[in-house]
């Protein structure tokens, strides 16, 4: 199936200007919405290339926008003054996108990686009936124990925050070394110049401790369907983190795979045979939860999901079908803004 993509640029209810990308089946209408929240540093139009052609090749809808200070969206680079800045900005551009006429009576998901976990959990608890499912891939949601900072630090820090907030002096490890395995696609990943590889500012590290704080303290708030995935070895998200999302949620319709020996960068750092498994599940997930609605969005019956909660033990099968990626080679149409 041939996708089309297309950019566009839109103004925050702050005037910033802000990128966004979409990609489409070409020879027919999407049979249901996907709306992307890439993670921290990252980018949508080339790092998450390859999940939008791939739900696009299954049939779906797939939207993406750089949150404030990446990509090629406005601001600076990697600065996030609040971090409810970005769900507010991704709630106006997602809704917009849905409640376009054609899209009104299609289902909606939310599709999170990393710390775009968070931004996920956040939209749905900003909106708790809006969504019909979302899919987190090792997602922030909670701080791991083994890097939860000390409390004295994070005082400490707090008192200079509103002096020197973009200052970027928080240590940290190379990331890209330890999120993605395979090291032509790692080279690849260094060589985007949209992708922000610099130290945190102190501002930022600071949000994004708040929000995993906030987050792991209402875990138990979270309702809507979701399918939680996570490398069994990731060393940047804690696997037990995804694990205390799915044994705290509330949803009644819940699903967790843990992937033996794979990293944090399920979709776009591992062996192709691994990336094509992984799509193959969320693709599976998103099938079995995509309606075509008749009147004006009907929504599930609270108490009465469609599914049940499922945790997949760490064994999945590598004889997934390889036509999932199969889109990656066909022709797309370009449109850009720049």
């Amino acid at each position: 199936m041939e996708v089309d993509y297309r950019e566009e640029y839109i103004r925050s209810s702050r005037g910033v200007q802000l990128f966004t990308c979409r990609w489409l089946p070409l020879s027919s209408a999407p049979k249901a919405l996907v709306f992307l929240c890439h993670g921290y540093g990252m980018e949508c139009s080339n790092f998450m290339r390859a999940c939008g052609v791939t739900l696009a090749t299954a049939g779906y809808g797939v939207y993406g926008m750089d949150y404030e200070g990446h990509g090629r969206s406005m601001g600076a680079r990697c600065y996030i003054r609040k971090f409810d800045h970005i769900v507010a900005d991704c709630d106006q551009f997602f809704k917009s996108i849905c409640d376009k006429e054609e899209n009104r009576r299609k289902s909606r998901f939310l599709y999170g990686e990393s710390m775009g976990g968070a931004v996920t959990l956040l939209l749905h608890r900003r909106d708790p009936t809006f969504w019909d499912g979302a899919v987190l891939v090792a997602p922030m949601c909670k701080i791991s124990e083994k890097v939860k900072p000390h409390p004295v630090v994070v005082t400490l820090l707090t008192q200079v925050e509103e002096i020197i907030p973009k200052w970027k002096i928080v240590p940290t490890k190379d990331v890209i070394d330890s999120a993605f395995k395979d090291p032509i696609k790692r080279e690849k990943i260094r060589s985007n110049k949209l992708i922000y590889q610099d130290k945190p500012r102190l501002k930022t590290a600071l949000e994004l401790l708040r929000t995993s704080l906030d987050l792991e303290d209402s875990l138990s708030e979270v309702k809507l369907p979701f399918f939680v995935l996570h490398g069994e070895a990731d060393t940047v998200t804690d696997p037990e983190v995804s694990r205390a999302l799915y044994e705290r949620a509330s949803s009644s319709d819940k699903t967790m795979k843990l992937y033996p020996g794979m990293w944090h960068g399920l979709t776009a750092g591992e062996p192709d045979d691994n990336v094509e498994a992984v799509f193959a599940d969320i693709i599976t997930w998103l099938n079995q939860r995509s309606l075509n609605w008749t009147s004006d969005r009907a929504r599930h019956t609270v108490g009465e999901p469609p599914h049940e909660s499922k945790f997949v033990s760490p064994e999945f099968d590598k004889k997934h079908q390889r036509r999932f990626l199969c889109g990656l080679k066909g022709r797309t149409q370009h449109h850009s803004a720049m």
